[in-house]
């Protein structure tokens, strides 16, 4: 049972980090665009990308997450690398949401924001996910 939340959980993980690496790499192109053909599609594409994939992987990623948590709860509340963990989900989550507005201020025509900004915004999940593998695998504070 353990091996299959864990396989389900990385997997639903892995496709929401390609999601929120792949979004602000569309912002950055989006804020490129000067045509209205490719501003169009850039908006369907984000469209698609954060509603079809992005947030059913947000989704499944939490509830495979609450499924290993709930194999062993006591073991997971004591460990101080599993707390800065869910911290790090948090923080997350909390992009994933500062992904959503940006997506909709780019709908709106409405972007205030470079394509150098979107550059950089498009690297902080590569912090995330570094710190949550390693916290995960080496479990440091142990």
């Amino acid at each position: 049972m353990y091996e299959w939340a864990k396989a389900f959980h990385i997997i639903s993980m892995t496709t929401w980090f390609a999601a929120l690496f792949y979004l602000p790499r569309l912002f950055v192109y989006h804020a490129i665009a000067q045509d209205r053909t490719s501003i169009e599609r850039f908006k369907i594409m984000q469209s698609k990308l954060y509603h079809g994939i992005a947030n059913p992987s947000m989704l499944a990623t939490m509830l495979f997450g609450l499924w290993l948590f709930l194999l062993s709860p006591t073991y997971y509340l004591a460990q101080v690398w599993f707390q800065i963990k869910l911290l790090m989900v948090a923080f997350t989550v909390i992009y994933h949401f500062v992904c959503l507005r940006y997506m909709l201020v780019l709908r709106a025509d409405a972007n205030l924001k470079s394509h150098l900004y979107f550059r950089i915004f498009n690297e902080i999940p590569v912090l995330f996910l570094g710190s949550i593998v390693i916290l995960v695998v080496v479990r440091p504070f142990q």
